[in-house]
């Protein structure tokens, strides 16, 4: 306390320090942007090649993903194998008049004979590699286009390197008059006098 008895007076206040100097060569930190300036906007225009890049890396991205969906339902969802029936009907026996008919042989593989006596059906299945020979009407014999063969009308083999005749189907007359047709129990020629080889003519 002074001689005359008022308060001391505080102290002055610290003296402001000086910004350090900033060395030679030091970055010197950027303002940021407004706003405004932030984003796409300050991007260089793309060129041609790379929209073309970034289009093809999307497309094939999306073929490949296309591709895994699709064998994953393939995976869920096996495949079915529909074949044809193995007895049907092929109509009444006063449709088919004297000689071979052709109509059934690329819906059911095999042709409908009328000769003289009887009506039987030929499993259209060439007996050397189970080639599906035609009928050449205008040499009246079935031709195979595989490796020659040769059959009568009645399905006998006589050129080319087939082994034996062709089969015959079952063939029996159905309740409402029609020839029903049984491709899974087949006759060999020494089994052609069988009752369920031939409908009598």
């Amino acid at each position: 306390m002074s001689e005359s008895g008022s308060p001391p007076s505080p102290p002055p206040p610290p003296a402001a320090s000086k910004p350090m100097p900033r060395p030679a060569g030091a970055a010197v930190p950027r303002r940021p942007r407004p706003p405004k300036q932030r984003g796409t906007d300050l991007e260089p225009p793309r060129k041609p090649a790379q929209l073309r890049r970034r289009t093809l890396s999307w497309l094939s991205l999306s073929g490949v993903l296309l591709a895994m969906t699709g064998c994953t339902v393939k995976f869920f969802f096996p495949r079915a194998l529909f074949e044809p029936p193995t007895t049907f009907k092929v109509g009444y026996p006063s449709d088919y008049s004297f000689g071979v008919d052709s109509r059934w042989q690329s819906k059911y593989r095999i042709w409908v004979v009328r000769d003289a006596e009887k009506i039987f059906v030929i499993y259209a299945v060439c007996t050397h590699l189970g080639c599906t020979p035609d009928w050449v009407s205008s040499a009246n014999k079935f031709k195979c286009p595989c490796h020659g063969s040769g059959y009568d009308s009645a399905g006998v083999n006589f050129e080319g390197p087939a082994p034996r005749p062709m089969d015959r189907t079952a063939i029996t007359l159905g309740a409402d008059g029609q020839i029903e047709v049984n491709v899974l129990k087949l006759f060999q020629h020494d089994r052609w006098d069988d009752e369920d080889s031939f409908l009598p003519a």
